[in-house]
Parts: structure tokens; C-alpha cells; sequence
């Protein structure tokens, strides 16, 4: 068995203009919990085993930072960094041991061939599952990519990195590394920048129940409640103070190795229910499309402002 390949998605590492609103965002609002704070960064976790789902890192622009993945040992690191070197592809350096703040562990960081950063690493620690609460999010789910170039980016992640498609639309190439439809997508754009991040929950309701606490601070569904065609994921999206898209997903797609067969994007030109299985999702408002493209003037700074107002009245408590 080849172990040399990407075995899962791990977390997400964003730029944010301002670190304390964006932690009471993914915190109070979006349910993650904090793990680390270290200077002008933090950790948070989901209610899974990683150590992380989301960095946040404060800088003078928002911005996609990276996108960390596991291998299964310090062997699988070595040899996906030879692959990547091999590929011809900005290798940071030669894989060594990570900060403990991060959840310690092996590994390194290069780009792909269009500039997206990557990280892959073994050894990180692992937490208790300790919330029952199915409207907290468990892992991140998927991380979608604009790219200009998608052929060759999905070409890069399956030859060079393990993973294997899973469905191509007109607009997307869906790829897996694991039983999950799609931990990576790459979309049509201008690229290389963030698409949108999805974060998995633990039923329908859980995501009701997270859709319902995001309208309650004051973020507008920007499209869903509806499913999938590619993945059969139920979905709602939003967009956080920073611009970024953020999605709760649930039901995600498993994928049987042995009897799945991808599809191209005539099957789903003629898959009835487009966009939406359910018939009811409609099409995505204009300031999700702007936001997915990678258009990051479309923040609300208003938004900011309420996450600060949570936070102050945590603090009170």
C-alpha cells in the first residue's frame, strides 16, 4: 500500500484585519473554540479530534494564508516532500518539527503550481471529542480554491499529492483524499485565492440550529438552506466580517473506493434539481458570488463591530 499521499484536511490559516472581532466571529458566533492565543494569532478547534480548523492570524489585509492537510507518518511527510520537490513546485524547506503552539507534529510548506499554500504534516496532537451540541461545527469539511488554472491544479493534487476525483462540473473540479466526497475543489476564477471554506456539522438540525444563531447576530443566509448535486451535502452559506465565505455543511457524501465512478460535467448539465436537489435553495445572492470570487471589499464592518459586542458581553458575564 502506497502511504505517500495526503490522508485528510486538517484546518485553514487566515489573515485578519482585526484578530479580537474575528475571534469572537468564529468563537461566539460560528462555534469553534479557542485553543491557543499566541501574540497575534489563534488557534480554534472544532468539536472533532484536530488540534485546529481555523488559524487566525491579524495582518493589514484579509487574505488566504494556507490550507493544512495530515499524512499518515513522518515517512508519507518525506516522501510527498520529494514529490513536491520533485514536481518543481516553492518548497518553504526540507520538513522538520512544527511549533507545540500549533499542535506540534512533522512536517512542511510549499505551493501548489499557481501559488495556493499548502501544509502537510504528521505527529499533530489530538483532542476529546467534548461537545455534544450538534450545531458545533466538527471538523472543517472542504476548502474550495478559485484557480486560473485548474487543469493543472488538479492535476498537481491527484499526481503529486495523492488524491483522486471525484466529480467535474462546468465550474468545478472536486477531488478527495479521504472516504469524504471532497476535502479540495477547485473553481473557475481569476485565482489563486479562497473560494469558500466549509465546515462540517453533525446533523440537519445542528445546521439549522447554526444557520439560526448566525441570523440571530445578524449574518443573511447568502444562499441554501438547500443539497448539493456534487457531494449531496446539505449547505448554507454566509459571509463573516472579514469577506471570507464560510459554509455549514452536513451529510457530507461517503465515498466507496471500490464501486465509485466520477462524473463529468455533461452528466451534471443534465442532473435534474440544478443547483439544488431540494429544489429550494435558488441561486446564490450577488454579494456571495462577489465574496467567492475572491473579492474581499464586500467585509462588513458593521458585522465586525456586533462579534465585538459579543465578546463584550461574554466578558461581562
Amino acid at each position: 500500500m502506497n502511504n505517500a499521499r495526503i490522508t485528510g484536511l486538517r484546518s485553514i490559516e487566515l489573515g485578519v484585519t482585526n484578530l479580537t472581532q474575528s475571534a469572537a466571529f468564529y468563537g461566539r458566533v460560528w462555534g469553534l473554540e479557542p485553543v491557543v492565543s499566541d501574540g497575534e494569532t489563534i488557534h480554534l478547534r472544532g468539536n472533532g479530534a484536530e488540534h485546529h480548523a481555523v488559524t487566525l492570524r491579524e495582518r493589514p489585509t484579509a487574505g488566504l494564508l494556507g490550507v493544512h492537510f495530515a499524512a499518515m507518518n513522518r515517512e508519507a511527510v518525506d516522501a510527498l516532500h520529494d514529490r513536491a520537490k520533485a514536481a518543481g513546485v516553492n518548497v518553504a524547506a526540507a520538513p522538520a518539527e512544527l511549533p507545540r503552539s500549533a499542535g506540534g507534529g512533522y512536517g512542511f510548506q510549499f505551493k501548489t503550481p499557481e501559488g495556493h499554500v499548502l501544509n502537510i504534516a504528521s505527529d499533530v496532537a489530538r483532542h476529546q471529542n467534548v461537545n455534544s451540541d450538534s450545531s458545533v461545527p466538527n471538523k472543517l469539511s472542504h476548502v474550495v480554491l478559485n484557480s486560473a488554472k485548474i487543469e493543472q491544479q488538479t492535476s498537481f493534487f491527484i499526481d503529486t499529492l495523492g488524491f483522486q476525483l471525484s466529480d467535474r462540473t462546468d465550474m468545478m473540479d472536486f477531488v478527495r483524499c479521504s472516504a469524504d466526497h471532497h476535502s479540495i475543489a477547485m473553481a473557475r476564477g481569476n485565482g489563486p485565492s479562497l473560494n469558500h471554506m466549509a465546515y462540517e456539522v453533525g446533523s440537519i438540525d445542528g445546521l439549522m440550529r447554526g444557520a439560526g444563531r448566525m441570523k440571530k447576530h445578524g449574518f443573511n443566509v447568502e444562499w441554501g438552506i438547500g443539497r448539493h448535486g456534487p457531494g449531496d451535502n446539505v449547505f448554507g452559506y454566509f459571509v463573516e466580517p472579514n469577506g471570507f465565505v464560510v459554509e455549514y455543511t452536513a451529510e457530507v457524501q461517503q465515498v466507496d473506493e471500490a464501486t465509485y465512478e466520477a462524473h463529468d460535467a455533461e452528466y451534471w448539465r443534465k442532473f435534474p434539481m440544478r443547483p439544488c436537489r431540494w429544489g429550494m435553495a435558488g441561486m446564490p445572492s450577488n454579494r456571495f458570488k462577489a465574496a467567492a470570487s475572491g473579492d474581499m471589499s464586500v467585509a462588513d464592518p458593521e458585522a465586525g463591530k456586533r462579534c465585538e459586542e459579543i465578546m463584550a458581553k461574554t466578558l461581562r458575564r
